[in-house]
């Protein structure tokens, strides 16, 4: 298991790109809307193999815009890559985690993904991530 990224709320991009691109000198990847998740994200990866992704929420009725009414800007969640979603997904279940995702959602891309809610994690918000192979 590896971290995959970490992601950070921001209400606006652009401005924080001013801090992660321009002074820390965070290369972006790229920036792309995920309409069907309502988040517009700037992917900007780290030497690590890692990503900082900046995530802003481009309507009103999301999860994120929720979560930054009541915490603000700032750290969202930690992602981690995992081989096989299912078999992580069980093994949380199987422990009492409480699982936001009980089914592992899938992006166009292939890529699989569930969250873990924060009451399980000792108040982080946990992304599992499995890729296409």
């Amino acid at each position: 298991m590896k971290i995959d990224h970490l992601a950070i709320a921001v209400a606006d991009l652009e401005a924080a790109l001013t801090f992660y691109r321009d002074a820390l000198g965070l290369e972006v990847e790229r920036i792309e809307a995920l309409a069907n998740e309502g988040v517009k994200v700037a992917f900007l990866p780290l030497a690590s193999g890692a990503r900082i992704e900046l995530v802003q929420p481009m309507q009103e009725d999301t999860g994120l815009v929720r979560w930054m009414n009541k915490h603000g800007p700032g750290m969202h969640h930690v992602c981690l890559a995992v081989p096989d979603i299912e078999a992580a997904l069980s093994r949380l279940a199987a422990h009492g985690c409480e699982l936001i995702n009980p089914q592992p959602v899938t992006r166009k891309d292939g890529t699989r993904y569930a969250f873990i809610h924060p009451r399980s994690a000792f108040g982080v918000l946990v992304e599992l991530y499995e890729k296409p192979s």
